[in-house]
């Protein structure tokens, strides 16, 4: 059974991407789905993974890795579903409950950034790393954090993009987020830069000063992983990081100067791109389904 295909739905804030494989060097096919309502979405999904059922091989396992907040308590009466979110009609939406019971083989569902790195962590740039973290930057922003090889977590997922940090000096924009203002996600998403900006960020040249304010932001958002959870290594992803290359020396040199030197870093370059690119993402409930096929809870055991 371990040896079939196993199916990946990575669920997210624009697009849903559906891969059937057993890894990023055997995908055997792969879909993109725009995120809309959650019953067009949803019913979407299932038309792709109906005909993979169908298949002559089918699928043993299937990782579903949502943007969140998300219910990943197998034991809460609402496991799979999205909990508050800025993601019109999504409140409530019953994500892994509905899969689960139409395809009835083991699931496992987790937030789209601790799918994402798992998958670094078996194929990619946390490769062999016993503990790391995972940030996408795009439409919102996520942080999924390892240890030990299992991401953390407690009474839910870490929601670190929600964090209030500290603002770079002259900066009063009250940001883009509904819930928090000011937040890193309300001032370093691909939404907020744009809100910020008044234009799309791709408009915006490398030498624009709003990089300045991004990247002191997502500096401020490692400068405290660094220092609350120690990872080895801190990736940085998404639309945002893959469109903006240039903001990863920024945010290096701005991290060095927020740290001040109070402890040394690991050697080599801390904040690193992703090894996997953009398939970081869909192989992450790849990496999900493995999990629950080699004996999970369905969201992979997270550490409290």
């Amino acid at each position: 059974m371990a040896d079939r295909m196993m199916a990946s739905v990575e669920l997210g804030g624009t697009k849903c991407v559906c891969l059937l494989g057993r890894g990023p060097d055997e995908i055997a096919e792969q879909r993109r789905i725009p995120t809309e309502a959650p019953e067009r979405t949803l019913a979407a999904i299932e038309a792709v993974l109906d005909r993979w059922r169908e298949a002559e091989d089918g699928f043993s396992a299937l990782g579903i890795a949502s943007f969140g907040p998300i219910d990943i308590d197998r034991s809460s009466p609402g496991w799979g579903r999205m909990k508050a979110t800025t993601k019109p009609g999504w409140q409530g939406a019953d994500i892994a409950g509905r899969l689960e019971r139409r395809y009835a083989v083991p699931t496992a569902f987790d937030t789209d950034v601790n799918g994402a790195a798992l998958a670094e962590g078996l194929w990619g740039a946390a490769r062999g790393l016993d503990s790391f973290a995972y940030v996408t930057v795009g439409t919102g922003v996520g942080v999924g954090i390892v240890c030990g090889g299992r991401p953390i977590g407690g009474f839910s997922h870490p929601e670190a993009g929600h964090v209030r940090v500290a603002r770079a000096p002259g900066d009063d924009w009250p940001g883009f987020c509904s819930f928090h203002g000011g937040c890193v996600e309300g001032l370093a998403s691909g939404p907020a830069i744009e809100a910020r900006l008044g234009h799309p960020a791709a408009e915006a040249p490398a030498d624009h000063p709003v990089w300045r304010l991004v990247a002191h932001t997502l500096a401020q958002l490692c400068h405290g992983l660094a220092l609350v959870a120690a990872p080895r290594r801190i990736l940085l992803g998404g639309g945002v990081m893959e469109a903006q290359p240039h903001l990863f020396p920024r945010i290096r040199e701005a991290l060095a100067a927020s740290l001040a030197d109070y402890f040394p870093l690991p050697p080599g370059d801390y904040v690193v791109a992703p090894g996997l690119g953009g398939l970081a993402g869909p192989c992450g409930g790849i990496a999900l389904a493995q999990g629950v096929l080699s004996g999970g809870k369905g969201n992979m055991g997270h550490d409290g």
